[in-house]
């Protein structure tokens, strides 16, 4: 019953968003500390641009002007939205570019600079939450 509504969404959003911020924390600690290293290839995360992808496949689903129904299990669709519950952070290494002559591309500057912004996003994400445990502690309370 509860689960279907746009708090839970919310809230499991929310709970995925924590868990992508922790593993982009956890790559931009290991870029930093490799800084200095010789033919490093530095990573990045990437969760926020499937998620909006997922939400827009959801989107079109929903605008489809001609539906598709599908009477055997060997039809294939033509569309198939993407579910945002699948969507889960990927680790990308960037073998492309290159900083430094000795083959390292990390950028130490952006990379405090995005630790920096990951760590105030995963700071609004728990304030979030409890936000919303608050709320719900007070719809228990009165019901």
């Amino acid at each position: 019953m509860f689960e279907s509504t746009h708090f839970m969404k919310t809230q499991d959003l929310l709970e995925r968003g924590l868990g992508a911020a922790m593993t982009k924390r956890k790559v931009l600690t290991d870029n930093i500390s490799n800084a200095d290293v010789p033919h490093f290839k530095r990573s990045e995360v990437n969760f926020e641009s499937m998620l909006k992808r997922a939400f827009e496949s959801e989107k079109i689903e929903k605008e489809k002007a001609v539906p598709t129904l599908i009477t055997n299990e060997k039809h294939i669709e033509f569309f198939k939205p993407l579910d945002y519950r699948d969507v889960k952070p990927k680790v990308n290494v960037d073998y492309l570019t290159t900083m430094r002559p000795d083959g390292n591309n990390v950028d130490i500057e952006k990379e405090i600079v995005e630790a920096n912004q990951n760590q105030m996003t995963y700071n609004l994400m728990i304030e979030r939450l409890n936000q919303n445990n608050r709320l719900l502690n007070i719809v228990m309370r009165t019901t």
